[in-house]
């Protein structure tokens, strides 16, 4: 019960009230939704992401375990997400939005403060859980562009966007900087984190904003993929990470880490790229806001599972 009213005070509640006045101020004013997203994605985003890797040591040895769990975690969550695609026999817009709803999940600004709680601020879990944040970055600003605009534009415009996006090129950065030991000026130092704190705000009011401006809350036709897209991340994610822990022989703190970064609810991201490329916008959404909600009980259901904290 502590863990459960924890994660509802410290990080549902919180999440919940930007969210609300999103959808708020939309209501009141019409917000330009595409300009927050853009926000998002060139500034904000590329800030955070540089500002975790360059303060965080990270010993290679971690980072290749780490990847490799990712790698095979995430082609798991491929391999099952694409069952229930073709089962339902979704669209290319919808198919895309379904394997994002599950593929990209909450590392950030959920799954940070859900890895601190959990191992009670441990340094080494925390740097697995940044990792697993880095590549939850790149993979939406590569095979997540790809996949919403794959059906409806040809490659040579889809590798443009993508290789427009600041993030791909922030982490070499930050990591060859932090290998060798270049300073960052203090002016820079401080610009970068004034952005970077923007980060988790500005997405989620973009959400909010998103949620605010459909018609008549909830879309009901929606349901049942809404479901089966918060049924595979919230329940078949640590399931799934739990098995790839397994085959890969890895156990102790860095097995629990990896299971609990997996367990989180699906991404702001899912709902960025959908408004950037109009793509399935109110699924998106609405998807992230359940996800959210529900994860209360199966992340501290996994939590409690795990006999950690």
């Amino acid at each position: 019960m502590d863990i459960f009213l924890h994660i509802l005070w410290n990080n549902v509640l919180p999440l919940s009230v930007i969210i609300g006045l999103g959808a708020f101020l939309h209501r009141m004013f019409t917000l330009d939704i595409k300009t927050l997203s853009k926000l998002n994605f060139y500034l904000f985003s590329p800030a955070i992401m540089f500002q975790l890797l360059y303060g965080t040591a990270i010993s290679l040895g971690l980072l290749g375990n780490v990847l490799l769990f990712f790698t095979a975690f995430m082609l798991a969550q491929y391999a099952v997400t694409e069952a229930v695609v073709r089962l339902r026999g979704y669209d290319g817009g919808k198919r895309a939005a379904m394997r994002n709803s599950v593929l990209f999940y909450n590392s950030a600004n959920y799954g940070i403060p859900i890895n601190q709680l959990a191992f009670s601020g441990n340094p080494y879990t925390l740097s697995v859980q940044i990792i697993i944040m880095m590549m939850q970055s790149l993979v939406p600003n590569t095979y997540g562009i790809y996949s919403v605009n794959a059906h409806k534009a040809d490659w040579r415009r889809i590798r443009n966007v993508i290789l427009s996006m600041p993030v791909i090129y922030v982490i070499p950065v930050a990591f060859a900087m932090r290998g060798f030991h270049v300073p960052l000026p203090g002016f820079l130092d401080i610009s970068i984190g004034y952005l970077a704190n923007a980060f988790i705000g500005t997405a989620l009011f973009t959400l909010g904003v998103q949620l605010g401006s459909m018609k008549g809350g909830i879309d009901r036709g929606l349901a049942l993929d809404v479901g089966l897209s918060v049924l595979l991340r919230l329940v078949g994610g640590p399931l799934l990470a739990w098995g790839v822990v397994l085959v890969l022989g890895l156990d102790g703190m860095l097995a629990s880490a990896l299971i609990v970064s997996s367990a989180v609810p699906t991404s702001l991201s899912s709902v960025l790229l959908a408004v950037e490329f109009d793509n399935e916008q109110q699924f998106s959404s609405q998807t992230v806001l359940v996800s959210t909600i529900l994860s209360i009980v199966t992340v501290t259901a996994t939590i409690y599972l795990l006999r950690v904290g």
